[in-house]
């Protein structure tokens, strides 16, 4: 999902398209929030670990 927002954003950037740059933003944000829930312990969607 961060990879994603990633490709979104330059994607967005370079074809000055808003929607795909805020699209990024916001994959980038809940892949971000996450990982760090799985990394801390909690489940994620009932998984131990989220990749």
């Amino acid at each position: 999902m961060i990879i994603l927002g990633l490709i979104l954003l330059v994607i967005g950037f370079v074809a000055s398209i808003s929607i795909l740059w805020t699209i990024g933003i916001a994959l980038i944000v809940i892949g971000a929030i996450l990982w760090i829930l799985g990394a801390v312990g909690h489940e994620v969607g009932g998984r131990k670990h989220y990749w």
